[in-house]
């Protein structure tokens, strides 16, 4: 199977989608669109489980894209139900490169009250040895996944109902989760108690939804009701909502990189708009790293709400001087070496007329390892460009993410080895900037900046300081910021 993104290695990816509705006629069609809206979190392989009086719980499992897999009459029909739930995944967790059909959401299991199925955002920072305790007392695990642990954890409570059982699991779990499951005739929410994943509810007619994303919500018509809040489980029949707090209650933490990247720039986060905090951002770092210039330039098409952003605030006029192309989907042709070595090309393109001459400012949402951006720079500077100056609509990322990210290993990150000037020379640009944390939590709402104290956010990819300390990772050697 080719990589999910063979030109596009170098960005922070988010492990996967959840959505789940009931109360409608022929759920696994919502849930396809739902997750047709959410394929920007996981482009790896996607799955669907519904449950129907006459054919019980009923499920699919696909690698690739929705529009590939769950459009096909044929499969719809196999799926019936008013209930249904389903995930799209990129994988963190387990066998990264070589998922397994079995490590594709959602996972089910069948217990003395009747089945459920769960599918789960974020990543179980001590599922390593949550594993090794169940398989000790005789768990058989299907997956690699760290998922899997919340299901052998329900089979092992002793409450009396799903959702009881779900909780009695989700209270040993640590780490970020936001949770979508279903039994029967309930759909369940959970976040954990940070919040660190995101988790919608939304209305359709008589029914209800729970997704990533409130862009999920609209692409099926439903009303967006409300976020589910840290900490709390929904559970939802046909009957309505009812809605509690199971875990002891903490400060959020959501991830701010949510807003820099993640989420779709048409959904909202915390009542905010994503672009319009996107467009923000770019006005903040247009504040904070001027340069003279004669244009703005977005790095497609992430890059894009920060760049008009900041043209608007420096003056300076905007242009698409990159272009991308919209068509190199996955099973794009398997390279030859001399194709592949055009790398980036493939999928983005200078435009010249634009550029040529042109002090250029490039406007990118983050720095990871580096590769793309030396490319993209050589591109700009190929097509004639006078100077190019890099300005990045998040701070240095200098530190991996085990909250359902996927980020390399912490020496692999640029930021982590290189002082931004050791950056600039790196990338062989006229100058280099980044916004500053603080400013970056003013772009988001937060006016007077970042609490140092108490952060607001989640931003251990910045900063180095993890709300939920990764057990796992640690036992494999990771070095906390206080250690070094």
């Amino acid at each position: 199977m080719p990589p999910a993104h063979p030109f596009d290695d170098d960005k922070l990816r988010e492990e996967c989608g959840i959505f789940g509705v009931v109360g409608v006629t022929d759920a696994a069609n919502f849930v396809a669109l739902g997750l047709h809206a959410l394929q920007h979190r996981g482009q790896e392989a996607g799955g669907i489980v519904t449950y129907a009086q006459d054919t019980g719980f009923n499920s699919a499992r696909r690698f690739g894209y929705v529009r590939d897999n769950f459009t096909s009459q044929s499969l719809m029909q196999t799926l019936p139900g008013s209930i249904g739930i389903g995930h799209v995944r990129y994988s963190t967790a387990g066998s990264k490169g070589q998922t397994a059909i079995r490590d594709v959401q959602p996972f089910f299991g069948e217990f003395s009250m009747g089945g459920a199925a769960i599918a789960h955002n974020g990543n179980i920072t001590n599922a390593d040895a949550l594993r090794r305790e169940l398989i000790e007392r005789g768990s058989i695990f299907q997956s690699s996944s760290d998922s899997e642990c919340i299901i052998h954890l329900m089979a092992r409570s002793m409450g009396r109902s799903i959702p009881d059982r779900m909780e009695e699991a989700l209270r040993k779990v640590e780490g970020a989760f936001s949770v979508v499951a279903m039994t029967r005739t309930k759909l369940i929410g959970v976040r954990d108690p940070l919040g660190v994943r995101p988790l919608v509810l939304g209305q359709i007619g008589d029914g209800w939804a729970l997704a990533s994303e409130t862009c999920a919500l609209d692409i099926i018509g439903a009303d967006f009701v409300r976020e589910i809040e840290p900490g709390e489980m929904v559970v939802i029949t046909e009957k309505g909502v009812e809605s509690h707090h199971p875990f002891r209650r903490a400060k959020p933490r959501f991830c701010i990189f949510e807003h820099v990247y993640f989420s779709r720039p048409d959904s909202i986060l915390g009542g905010r708009s994503v672009y319009e905090t996107r467009r923000q951002i770019g006005v903040e770092l247009a504040r904070e790293a001027p340069v003279a210039a004669d244009l703005v330039c977005p790095v497609p098409d992430s890059g894009t709400p920060a760049a008009i952003g900041y043209a608007h605030e420096s003056g300076i006029p905007y242009g698409m001087g990159i272009i991308r192309n919209q068509y190199m989907g996955r099973t794009f042709i398997e390279p030859t070496e001399q194709i592949r070595n055009m790398g980036v090309r493939l999928k983005l393109n200078v435009n010249r007329a634009l550029i040529q001459g042109k002090r250029v400012i490039l406007v990118d949402d983050s720095v990871v390892r580096g590769t793309t951006s030396r490319k993209i720079k050589e591109m700009i500077l190929d097509a004639g460009a006078a100077e190019v100056h890099f300005r990045i609509a998040s701070p240095p990322t200098a530190w991996p993410c085990f909250y359902g990210v996927d980020t390399p290993q912490r020496e692999k990150l640029l930021a982590a080895t290189m002082s931004e000037d050791e950056m600039r020379e790196h990338l062989g640009v006229d100058s280099l900037k980044f916004i500053s944390l603080d400013g970056l939590y003013r772009a988001v709402g937060e006016a007077s900046g970042r609490n140092a104290v108490q952060p607001q956010y989640c931003d251990a990819c910045f900063s180095g300081e993890y709300p939920v300390e990764p057990a796992d990772q640690i036992e494999k050697g990771f070095r906390m910021k206080a250690a070094e």
